[in-house]
């Protein structure tokens, strides 16, 4: 019930305007996005690059309503793109569709998405499609079909769900066309009839998920914080001889910082998903939701004020 009066609260527009406005929720919010700025992100990575750790870009921002906020968004992410390559750090990025304009004009998406693309290409870095609600599923696996098959582009992938029934036939496909792709469990407030409802239930499919890409798939993003399931897949690789340089582990930007440090000492390829913008309302919204424990963490400071 927490989890999903969270994830009503991420859409709230009021609730958004407030806690934009209000400097202590600003604090807390920072703990999961590496500041409101592109410098601030930047330095942000650096110091993840320094423990050994890769990074993945991602500018907030959903759900835009023009065609101008959306080239403005694309814009941004050349930005991105230009200062990994002058400034050096070991990151890619990742966006969200309707952040490009996919409920503005589809050919629109689309274009900026391939401007995207093909600078990440020039400067030989790697693209990827974040997973919305159930909503987008279908429309941006068929963005990222016609990146791939139309325009050729390898240097893009997607994210999928494993709360989702049909999951298993989007990773198949993935893997037979040599997809890269970041497994997550959800993060959306959705029906039993597309998702699985009990997290046993979610844990198990990941399990099945990660273990069909790792068998057949191309570099999969095993992204989790779950150690139960981090420690399958330690297991589940060493059983099967599949190297360490063959995948890596994802987690969020200020979510199992120990742990994140302690899988690169180890030798596994971590990365760390880094937010950062003005728009980071719903994207904190939806970490409270994933774990209780953000909630206490952010409970026991305002008692300690």
């Amino acid at each position: 019930m927490l989890r999903q009066t969270f994830l009503t609260l991420s859409n709230s527009r009021e609730l958004q305007d407030i806690a934009l406005s209000n400097g202590l929720a600003r604090r807390f919010a920072l703990r999961f996005v590496a500041g409101e700025t592109l410098e601030q992100a930047v330095q942000a990575i650096r110091a993840l690059n320094a423990k050994g750790i890769k990074a993945t870009f991602d500018q907030l921002g959903e759900n835009i309503n023009t065609a101008a906020e959306a080239r403005g968004a694309a814009n941004s992410y050349i930005d991105i793109l230009n200062k990994i390559e002058s400034t050096r750090i070991d990151s890619n990025v990742s966006l969200k569709l309707t952040q490009m304009g996919l409920d503005v004009d589809e050919d629109l998406c689309f274009d900026n998405v391939s401007r995207i693309c093909a600078r990440a290409y020039e400067l030989d870095t790697f693209v990827r499609l974040d997973m919305e609600s159930t909503a987008y599923t279908d429309r941006t696996l068929d963005m990222f079909r016609k990146l791939w098959h139309t325009s050729g582009y390898r240097n893009v992938g997607v994210v999928l769900q494993a709360y989702l029934y049909r999951t298993e036939e989007d990773v198949r496909e993935m893997n037979g066309l040599g997809a890269r792709v970041r497994l997550c469990k959800g993060a959306y407030n959705e029906p039993a009839e597309v998702a699985f409802p009990k997290k046993a239930e979610v844990d198990r499919n990941y399990a099945n998920l990660a273990a069909l890409l790792l068998r057949e798939g191309n570099y999969p993003g095993i992204a989790t914080h779950d150690a139960r399931l981090i420690e399958f897949v330690k297991r589940y690789t060493a059983k099967h001889a599949i190297a360490p340089a063959k995948f890596e582990f994802q987690m969020l930007y200020g979510v199992r910082r120990e742990l994140q440090v302690s899988l690169a000492q180890e030798g596994y390829n971590m990365r760390v998903y880094v937010p950062y913008g003005q728009e980071w309302y719903p994207y904190f919204m939806r970490r409270l939701a994933e774990r209780p424990a953000n909630v206490m963490f952010i409970a026991g400071n305002l008692l300690r004020r």
